[in-house]
């Protein structure tokens, strides 16, 4: 079954300067202006009498203190695109529709969402996060959706559905007319013929209507009703990411950027599942002062555990931003993937995993990481040596382990080894710590580099203490018994 969801976006002619959480909030007025003439304007300019059409004189005069900025188009169609790409977490068929339109073809990703309302719901909360307010039509064609979408908006509801065919046509026939992009040209000879509706428009003539308003006006009405179809163009998907957000002020405060960070994660999401990628590492950038007074911009470096979802994402950026000094306010923000990895399909498992999902134990170690440092969360990383002190290196608990496992060795070795060999007194030819050492066991030679010039030799031996505590300690082969010295290397638990 078909089911397209259409994005109509209430207000990007203003949202791409400020996102609709700020402007909602903000106590003076933010007035969007093209040709001098106002397009869009926040609740707050609306409330002192500003309208669309008003001229710039006119709002100075109502609101003074209103913010204003210019209509920019190339903002719109980025915004549109960035928010496209948002969407591509829910299907790979997203298709831009018009300036200020979106459509997502979503059959088949019903029930992976957990049905249309539960998809609805997630939508609206994406957009959200972008910083857009949206209404969403839905229908079993494009166009029809785009309509409803369209009513939503003008009836100033969240969204309007129509889910079965059967039912489709009834619906459609109560939309004004004026709902047709191409109708706006011939509003007024329509109403003059009484047409206000879809349903008046369809009652008259189609020969004596295709010749007054043309073919174009006709395909969009045979669109509407499912009558023609035309191949969408769905959007490309680029093979690097790179997202960058200009603030609408300068910020140095962690909270209020992690909240314009949520629109780059939300775009990133889309675009690892769209190639079906994991991040591995996210690279923010946050750019200062530009020209003359130019500040280099700060970078910042997280890396992340296989799998990592959006929630996740966002925790690790907030420990992250909230450990960070700033060096001067920030202007702008960009976020890039370095490294990414294939995704890992779901788990078809009926049952949860007993001590909770490998992602949620990669999740906490990157937790972990962020908040006291990658150089404090560590694991061992064994290597195929002979030698004790070089036999295991420390890695960051984030990084692949060595796939290639070593022989479990067969001889008795201590707990804890220490970092450097440590080197014991002699007392009537026997070593000493804390008390004689007693040599318990038959040495255990170890001979090892002996293709460089560090040639190691050593004598191994377990000895024990009067406190009967056990050590493990070596005498090197380098020159004669009654010279070499004893070493502490390791304590037995």
């Amino acid at each position: 079954m078909e089911m397209w969801i259409a994005l109509h976006f209430r207000a990007l002619e203003l949202e791409v300067f400020i996102p609709h959480w700020q402007h909602r909030a903000a106590l003076f007025g933010h007035v969007v202006l093209a040709q001098q003439s106002v397009t869009a304007c926040s609740a707050s300019a609306a409330e002192a009498g500003i309208v669309p059409g008003m001229r710039s004189g006119a709002v100075q005069m109502l609101m003074p203190t209103a913010k204003i900025f210019e209509q920019d188009m190339h903002k719109q169609a980025a915004a549109l695109l960035a928010a496209a790409s948002a969407l591509l977490q829910y299907t790979p068929q997203v298709s831009l529709i018009d300036a200020d339109r979106l459509v997502l073809n979503v059959g088949a990703s019903l029930r992976l969402f957990g049905g249309l309302p539960a998809l609805r719901r997630r939508i609206r909360a994406t957009m959200a996060a972008l910083g857009y307010q949206v209404s969403l039509g839905c229908a079993p064609h494009a166009k029809a959706a785009c309509l409803l979408a369209l009513d939503a908006t003008r009836q100033g509801r969240a969204g309007q559905l129509c889910l079965q065919t059967a039912r489709l046509a009834r619906r459609l026939d109560r939309l004004p007319v004026t709902l047709l992009d191409s109708a706006h040209t011939w509003r007024d000879l329509l109403h003059g013929l009484g047409c206000y509706c879809l349903r008046e428009l369809r009652a008259l003539p189609r020969p004596g209507l295709q010749r007054r308003c043309g073919l174009a006006f006709m395909a969009e009405l045979d669109l509407v009703y499912a009558a023609t179809a035309t191949a969408p163009i769905w959007i490309l998907i680029p093979d690097e990411f790179e997202a960058r957000l200009e603030l609408p002020e300068r910020l140095d405060s962690s909270d209020l950027l992690l909240k314009h960070c949520q629109s780059l994660l939300a775009q990133l999401h889309g675009w690892l599942a769209a190639h079906r990628l994991s991040a591995l590492m996210l690279r923010l950038s946050l750019s200062h002062e530009r020209g003359r007074n130019a500040i280099p911009a700060s970078i910042l470096d997280i890396s992340l555990p296989a799998g990592a979802q959006e929630k996740q994402l966002l925790a690790l950026l907030h420990e992250k931003l909230h450990r960070f000094d700033f060096i001067a306010p920030v202007i702008a923000l960009q976020l890039t993937v370095p490294r990414t990895q294939a995704a890992a399909p779901q788990s078809a498992s009926l049952f949860a995993e007993p001590g909770g999902q490998p992602e949620d134990h990669h999740h906490l170690l990157a937790l972990l990481s962020t908040r006291l440092g990658a150089d404090q969360v560590l694991q061992a990383a064994p290597l195929a040596d002979h030698r004790p002190d070089l036999a295991n290196r420390w890695i960051s608990a984030l990084e692949k382990a060595p796939s290639k496992l070593l022989p479990t060795p067969t001889l008795l070795r201590p707990a804890w080894l220490l970092a450097t060999a440590a080197p014991l007194q002699v007392r009537q030819h026997r070593p000493y710590f804390t008390s004689p050492l007693n040599i318990i066991s038959a040495p255990e030679r170890i001979e090892a580099a002996w293709w460089s010039e560090q040639t190691e030799l050593r004598d191994y031996f377990i000895a024990v203490s009067a406190s009967h505590v056990r050590y493990w300690i070596y005498r090197p082969r380098s020159g004669t018994a009654a010279q070499a010295s004893w070493l502490l290397h390791g304590v037995f638990g």
